[in-house]
């Protein structure tokens, strides 16, 4: 609500007039704001007595610079800032419409299409939000705007500057609004707060707009915090597949929720038509189009920054401007995917034939790596020779461990177990291959994919039976089984694990065994795991058995098919990513992780080049969504891989001091630095340092720090 500017408040700012009055908050007052001739903007002027304090100005700065990468897909765009000023101000997106919290205390809760307009809208600003590596933490029906078209999420990432500063947020105190604060919030150890934090406020968000009321109402904001961390939510008044979905991100444990990428999934999925539960209420045009192409964000990143620290989605409309290499058709497929859709109709599925045996044998090869234009979706390999994307594990009951020896070796008594690995949700199309090997009579692998929270379909690789189950909330049932002696003791057998639509085709070693249909509409993506588990006996001792998993991929199917839709696109080089896991290579790549004591890295290789650069290798004219002009621009390969780091690498860094440690336009760091401050550095990038790194027949040898002056 728009309201005369105060006595005392300033007229402009940084070159911008300032209007009128928009709001007051935590952190200062907000005003509607112009310059010269451009749009109306909003801008955040922050309260004096954080102004004096060097900490909250370097935090602050930080958080700009991150919100300003976190593209506009049903979020207020960052336009401008300067922590430098006496009072430090923040430029972003003026949207003219009113708070999710002035509608329902006006008009009341929100209805049906309504309401999922808004639920698809935030889990589609926190998708693009987490995409940039960054964490709302404030995430409340203030801070979301209910503008023509789609909901806007506004203050991302921003309260970090506040909270980490000591002298304004007590041990006992920190930023934000109760009613919305995940149960890890209130830990006393302080844990760190990760993006399963937002999920849970979108939870609540969605419960407020639905029934008027938060889902943990109490008398006091120190009730409220009980009642989150010991008792369920209260969802009366919510129905449905909705009603599931919230009361999933509600889940006290942080590692029980899906991720915004996951929650966008099943979101979309109740907007495609017919279900088992009905018919699905109808979804704007224009707001599905922001959140199919937030799916797809964090794979690309163009801009200019000190330090490569953060992924920088393509805004809207940005999507065309690499190669235009795929047909409209394929390209409708892929967007399909990787919102969890199989896009044949009953009877086409019926009338195609089922893929033959050559085809699942063809989708376990292990390719090389792809051209840029191929990628959509995560892809994972790991030779599971030592800890990476999967670690050490130690059951807290002593019934388990998880540890690596030539693959990673699973051992328990009669208990079932899953060896922690990769984060990666992974959705539409797939493939999961890997090699099994049994230790015992009693002992089963199970392979876990499109998990989400206590649901998932296993796959089971035992002595006499491989069989497909799924799990449910409340029940579990075998999807389909067969006799197999495949899996003898000491035989090690290469699994593949195709995915295609709700089919389920298994292959071992080439041959295809098993298929089973996947029927559950809430499981169209989720992570995939490995485990171990005895085989069902009749005695009751606890016995040791053990297997071994080693050589894993999982990575999308339509990376290996899109290609063969650019017959029709213009001449123009087709680069790969530079494949880092066998001979000897130079290249960027983003740094996921580093452990020197296990001498491992996980990394994710990048193309690395200048706007020009880019232009004239993908045949792209200048124009207004071209990055021809930029200083530099990335492109993800969104594959991840564990590479085995020599005993002593070369680590070089520019430690924050570029004059001395680096060169210029663009620069790799030549100062000498320590395997565990280089550890603490990447640490610090949260999974997007950069560096050029050196291998030798696969084995990486040096890294350096990259930076562009």
């Amino acid at each position: 609500m728009k309201t005369p500017l105060r006595p005392g408040d300033p007229t402009s700012l940084g070159g911008y007039e300032l209007l009128a009055r928009l709001g007051e908050g935590g952190m200062g007052s907000v005003f509607l704001g112009r310059r010269a001739d451009g749009p109306l903007v909003a801008i955040k002027v922050i309260k004096s007595e954080y102004a004096h304090e060097e900490e909250f100005r370097g935090r602050f700065r930080s958080e700009v610079k991150r919100a300003r990468q976190v593209p506009p897909f049903c979020t207020a765009a960052v336009l401008d800032a300067d922590p430098e000023h006496r009072t430090p101000y923040l430029v972003v997106e003026y949207v003219d419409g009113p708070s999710l919290d002035e509608v329902v205390q006006s008009g009341g809760p929100l209805l049906d299409s309504r309401l999922h307009s808004v639920a698809v809208g935030v889990a589609t600003a926190l998708t693009a939000i987490h995409g940039a590596g960054v964490i709302h933490r404030d995430l409340k029906p203030r801070n979301v705007l209910l503008a023509l078209g789609s909901p806007k999420v506004i203050d991302f990432g921003i309260a970090r500057a506040l909270e980490v500063t000591s002298q304004h947020t007590r041990p006992d105190q920190m930023v934000g609004t109760v009613s919305y604060m995940a149960p890890e919030r209130f830990d006393g150890d302080h844990r760190d707060i990760t993006p399963a934090a937002d999920v849970f406020a979108w939870g609540a968000v969605i419960a407020y707009a639905g029934t008027g009321r938060t889902p943990f109402r109490a008398d006091s904001p120190v009730a409220t915090a009980a009642r989150i961390l010991t008792q369920p939510p209260d969802l009366t008044g919510l129905t449905g597949p909705l009603a599931d979905l919230v009361a999933l991100t509600l889940a006290k444990n942080p590692e029980d929720r899906p991720t915004a990428h996951e929650l966008l999934n099943l979101l979309l999925a109740q907007h495609t038509g017919e279900h088992s539960f009905g018919r699905s209420p109808t979804l704007d045009p224009g707001l599905r189009e922001a959140a199919e192409a937030a799916q797809l964000s964090g794979r690309h990143a163009s801009g200019s920054s000190k330090r490569l620290g953060a992924v920088i989605p393509p805004a809207p409309g940005r999507r065309s401007r690499f190669r235009t290499v795929i047909a409209v058709t394929a390209a409708a497929t892929v967007l399909a995917a990787a919102a969890g859709v199989y896009g044949r109709s009953r009877e086409d599925a019926a009338a195609d034939p089922s893929p033959g045996p050559d085809t699942a044998v063809a989708l376990v090869t292990q390719p090389a790596m792809p051209v840029p234009d191929a990628v959509r979706g995560p892809w994972v390999a790991d030779v599971l020779d030592r800890p990476g994307q999967w670690k050490n594990y130690d059951d807290p009951s002593g019934y388990g461990t998880c540890r690596f020896d030539k693959g990673l070796v699973m051992a328990t008594t009669s208990f079932a177990l899953e060896c922690p690995g990769t984060t990666e949700s992974f959705a539409g199309d797939q493939s999961i291959s890997a090699d099994v090997t049994l230790d015992s009579a009693l002992s089963c692998v199970t392979v876990s994919f499109r998990a989400v929270a206590d649901s998932a379909y296993w796959l089971d690789l035992c002595p006499t039976t491989v069989r497909i189950r799924h799990q449910g909330v409340n029940n579990t049932e075998t999807l389909s089984e067969t006799p197999s002696t495949l899996f003898a003791p000491k035989q090690r057998r290469t699994v593949g694990l195709i995915l295609l639509g709700t089919q389920a085709i298994v292959a071992v070693d080439g041959a295809r065994i098993l298929d089973a249909t996947m029927a559950d509409p809430s499981l169209l993506a989720g992570k995939v795991g490995f485990g171990l588990t005895p085989v069902t006996r009749s005695d009751s001792d606890d016995v040791a058995i053990g297997a071994l998993v080693a050589r894993t991929e999982i990575r999308p199917i339509e990376s290996t098919t899109a290609t063969t839709a650019t017959t029709a696109a213009p001449a123009a080089a087709s680069p790969t990513f530079t494949d880092v896991r066998k001979g000897s290579t130079t290249s960027i790549v983003k740094v996921r992780g580093y452990y020197p004591k296990y001498h491992s890295v996980v990394v994710e290789p990048v193309l690395f080049m200048s706007g020009d650069e880019y232009c004239k290798t993908f045949a792209l004219r200048p124009s207004a969504d071209a990055p021809c002009e930029r200083e530099w621009v990335t492109e993800d390969s969104r594959m991840v891989v564990t590479l085995p780091v020599a005993a002593a690498p070369k680590l070089t860094s520019v430690l924050d001091d570029t004059e001395r440690c680096a060169g210029d336009p663009v620069t790799v760091g030549t100062c000498a630095i320590s395997s565990k401050n280089f550890t603490a550095r990447v640490v610090q990038g949260e999974g997007f340092f950069m560096v050029r790194v050196t291998t030798q027949n696969g084995v990486v040898t040096a890294m350096a720090e990259v930076y562009v002056s």
